[in-house]
């Protein structure tokens, strides 16, 4: 059973390609560990796709879980740390960035040789490899 996350393209590719760290959302969580990075099957609309796409080092995979890594850390997103982000990082070309918001710290430990066809699902979810 492996931990997983849907996120939406061209956001997941970022983070396989070891471009994006922080996945912002809009609640937090406990969980800190070994986590797969699902590319869900729909797009995003959000406003900073076209920033995003010229980060892009490989092609996007949606429907597809593409790599292992590790949630690092939740961090609640204060003025400082946004002030940080615009600051110091690219980072808010491809993420959501206010308070009251969180950024979920993430490390990429492997890219999938094969990236693994699922359905993805809103939240952490658990996939059962049944190969």
């Amino acid at each position: 059973m492996m931990k997983v996350l849907s996120i939406k393209e061209p956001f997941a590719t970022l983070i396989k390609d070891g471009i994006k760290i922080y996945e912002t959302r809009s609640w937090k969580t406990n969980y800190r560990g070994e986590i797969y990075i699902h590319a869900s099957k729909s797009l995003s609309k959000s406003d900073n796709v076209e920033k995003a796409l010229k980060y892009l080092k490989s092609d996007i995979n949606p429907g597809y879980i593409l790599c292992k890594c590790e949630l690092v850390d939740c961090i609640p997103m204060t003025k400082e740390f946004i002030n940080y982000i615009y600051n110091n990082t690219n980072e808010a070309d491809y993420g959501r960035f206010s308070e009251e918001r969180f950024a979920w710290k993430i490390k990429v430990l492997e890219i999938l040789p094969t990236p693994i066809k699922a359905n993805g699902k809103l939240g952490i979810w658990n996939y059962k490899n049944t190969n």
